[in-house]
């Protein structure tokens, strides 16, 4: 009786464990050493590392990103062979950053990451290196909640820049340093996560970086984190200034509770700052290389030159405006983004220049150009995947479609809130795809999808429809709550979808594993339709919806009448096992809920058949129908 009780109380103390959510930690600082005439450094890191799973651990894994950007590897492979896909209209399914860029780099232009000693508490490592990622097979297992202390030497050669990192991009910035030093990879509640780098998505693990640059001083730079005093002379950082000694500089940046550290460098950056509030200060470092901006302009299409009356000049000053107002712009943002997604954390944000057009860091973005778009899109990647950081390899969606929606709800908001549907372009977009062959599942990996196109419109325009037909389904104040609560649940955490899903069943009260199952699991698409109307024997009309899709949903049909009354008739889902809450309640006409398996349902009007102007399924524009011509009827009576 003894052994089972024991072996009870095991099951029961495990299960506990395997319930408790965990996240490993670690401690970075990294000192390098910057040769600006060979766009080489050397590094050294020093690494605490704490295994808070409950497992013991006998290898890691690392990530040297830049070793995919020299001819050959595999993310030149896959992009050249992406292009292969044939897409809507003909044409090219091109990652068009990439290309087949890659094949033509130069030795002295391709990217390369060395990691030349590994140390386990001082004990050297057996490591083997498989392109992008570095194994290391530990000589001693580190245990649940054991601390240990990694030091690596490792070297580098800077890529001309291609995709997101690298040197002398397109407008001439010098230094684009993103993922540039040996990251130690995620590990989960589902193991390992040494995912091969081949242009898509990023995860890291929760951490405080220290890091040090020694670089020419004529550099300016940017970086994640907060600058430590002194500073050199001549640069726009509140702070001790000095003058740097034998021509060099040592930047020492601290960024706590982070899972990447982003730098960027140049001889000519402008640096302006903007305090928005107490414990809240923007910066941006941007340059004007009229040379480089003129080329731009030359590759551009004649109607994006029409937008500038094809004039380079125009071009050029109305680029130097934007960067000129980029912090007034994100400033103005700020205050709807708090209320409505959460609190930025941290005590700065810096929009850099650099890159290849947009791309989230920690407390900072690389931007090619400040246009309001990316950069309201950028700035709310802080919140989806700075602060919420999911894996985006295996949640893309929640990364990009989230900032997607959070995106489009700010700029609607910053132009008066006059759009009827913030979300119709995603809607379009997501619609467009589900029509075609293309089409895969949301559960995708990132790197994995068949096409450059599928991976862009699921991740971007369907993780928002994904958001926005949730408001459909469990209303939209409900749903501005759930993001809320998201945020204040898992910031600096790793929530997933069914993470996202308890919050919203939470405050909803609502059942919505059938639609995480559908729409994200799955390709079924939505089609209801109204299959028919008709007078009945009492004088009222009758009208039976008919669902012609694969996914369920419920449904909200408006009915109009001659006389300017509008009716909203709501018909539950039973799998939801509840309903959402009156959005127009002295308009609403509630009904017992219809089975997912049922394919037809009819409603009922008192009023006469006559007296009916128009009939809608979903008047709102929330729910994806991708046939919405049999969604309306009108009467001309």
């Amino acid at each position: 009786m003894k052994i089972v009780f024991a072996l009870i109380c095991c099951l029961f103390f495990a299960l506990h464990n395997q319930a408790q959510y965990w996240q490993q930690q670690v401690k970075y600082v990294i000192n390098v050493v910057v040769n600006n005439a060979t766009n080489t450094f050397t590094g050294t890191q020093n690494i605490a590392y704490t295994n808070n799973s409950p497992d013991k651990l006998t290898k890691i894994f690392v990530h040297l990103y830049w070793n995919a950007f020299a001819p050959g590897s595999s993310m030149d492979e896959r992009s050249r062979d992406l292009v292969k896909n044939i897409l809507p209209n003909n044409r090219q399914d091109w990652d068009f950053r990439v290309q087949d860029r890659i094949a033509n780099l130069q030795p002295n232009e391709v990217g390369k990451q060395t990691v030349k000693t590994f140390k386990l508490n001082g004990v050297l490592q057996a490591i083997k290196q498989y392109e992008t990622i570095l194994e290391v097979t530990l000589s001693k297992p580190i245990a649940p909640k054991q601390t240990v202390n990694f030091t690596t030497e490792f070297e580098a050669q800077v890529p001309i820049q291609i995709r997101r990192s690298g040197r002398d991009n397109a407008e001439g910035v010098r230094f684009s340093m993103a993922q540039w030093y040996p990251k130690i990879c995620e590990y989960d509640k589902e193991g390992w996560h040494p995912t091969p780098y081949i242009a898509r998505e990023f995860y890291g693990v929760w951490g405080n970086f220290d890091v040090t640059i020694d670089i020419d001083d004529k550099y300016c730079l940017a970086a994640t984190g907060y600058l430590q005093a002194p500073i050199p002379k001549g640069f726009n950082y509140s702070g001790v200034q000095i003058d740097s000694k034998n021509g060099r500089h040592k930047w020492r940046f601290i960024a706590p509770n982070v899972h990447d550290f982003v730098w960027a460098a140049d001889a000519n950056y402008t640096h302006n700052t903007l305090k928005v509030r107490d414990g809240l200060t923007l910066h941006s470092f941007y340059k004007i290389d009229r040379e480089k901006l003129a080329d731009q302009f030359l590759n551009f299409g004649d109607r994006q030159k029409a937008l500038y009356n094809n004039s380079v000049n125009n071009f050029i000053a109305s680029y130097k405006t934007d960067w000129d107002t980029v912090l007034q712009l994100a400033a103005k943002a700020l205050p709807y983004i708090e209320a409505t997604f959460g609190k930025y954390a941290y005590n700065q944000y810096s929009f850099i220049q650099g890159g290849d057009g947009g791309m989230e860091y920690a407390m900072a973005t690389l931007l090619k150009g400040a246009g309001r778009d990316v950069v309201i899109h950028e700035w709310l990647h802080s919140w989806y995947q700075g602060m919420l950081a999911t894996n985006e390899s295996l949640y893309s969606w929640m990364d990009e479609g989230f900032t997607t929606y959070a995106e489009d709800r700010t700029k609607n908001w910053l132009d008066g809130e006059t759009a009827p549907y913030p979300q119709k372009d995603n809607f379009d977009s997501y619609l467009t795809l589900a029509k075609t062959k293309l089409d895969e599942p949301l559960t995708t990996h990132a790197d994995q999808y068949n096409s450059n196109y599928c991976y862009s419109i699921n991740s971007y325009s369907k993780g928002a429809v994904f958001i926005e037909q949730l408001g459909y389904i469990i209303g939209a104040k409900n749903r501005d709550a759930v993001l809320k609560n998201y945020y204040n649940q898992w910031r600096f955490k790793h929530p997933d979808a069914a993470d996202f899903i308890k919050v919203a069943e939470k405050q909803s009260g609502i059942q919505l594993d059938w639609y995480r199952t559908f729409f994200v699991n799955t390709t079924k698409t939505i089609d209801y339709k109204i299959d028919s109307v008709w007078q009945n024997n009492n004088g009222g009309t009758n009208i039976t919806l008919e669902r012609v899709g694969k996914m369920p949903m419920p449904l909200d049909v408006q009915i109009k009448f001659k006389d300017g009354t509008t009716q909203i008739h709501y018909i539950p889902l039973n799998i939801m096992y509840g309903t959402k809450p009156n959005e127009t309640p002295n308009a609403t006409i509630n009904y017992p809920a219809c089975s997912w398996t049922q394919l037809k349902y009819t409603i009922t009007t008192k009023q006469k058949l006559t007296n009916i102007v128009s009939i809608e399924i979903d008047p709102t524009y929330r729910m994806a129908d991708i046939e919405r011509k049999n969604n309306k009827i009108e009467f001309n009576w």
